[in-house]
């Protein structure tokens, strides 16, 4: 009677179903970190599995899903977990541009103040009777008010 040698047979088995299935997920995580357009297709072929196959895995299919549904949403662009901005992230960027434009504000008083002194000094040179600082300079037109 021959020896009965199953065992080996399913060990081997169930070593092959789960490589299969540590290959699908790395391929989704890949394809999720990377950008690319996750559908069936482009799964089974990363992954090297077949499409039948991913169809009748319920997590890896709910999780196909799920990144191409939101892969595909035209609001968004296909930007991987890790690299989406925090809601405080987000905060601190409005917050840091905020301060920039009050900055700028602030910046712009200043020099419409000095070149409002700068006409202002530059006209009175121009009044009859008024010495020049610099003899023989041709004054320039005179710019009106900002």
């Amino acid at each position: 009677m021959p020896a009965d040698n199953a065992h080996y047979l399913v060990a081997a088995a169930r070593q092959r179903a789960t490589a299969t299935r540590r290959r699908a997920a790395a391929a989704l995580r890949r394809m999720d970190t990377t950008g690319t357009v996750i559908t069936f297709e482009t799964v089974a072929r990363e992954a090297r599995v077949s499409r039948s196959w991913l169809y009748n895995q319920p997590d890896l299919r709910a999780e196909i899903d799920r990144l191409r549904a939101r892969h595909h949403s035209p609001a968004t662009r296909a930007l991987p977990d890790r690299q989406r901005a925090s809601d405080s992230s987000l905060l601190q960027r409005l917050q840091a541009a905020t301060e920039r434009n009050q900055r700028l504000e602030t910046e712009n008083r200043e020099l419409r103040h000095a070149l409002a002194l700068a006409l202002g000094e530059q006209r009175i040179s121009d009044l009859p009777g008024h010495t020049r600082d610099t003899p023989g300079r041709r004054s320039s037109p005179v710019i009106g008010p900002c």
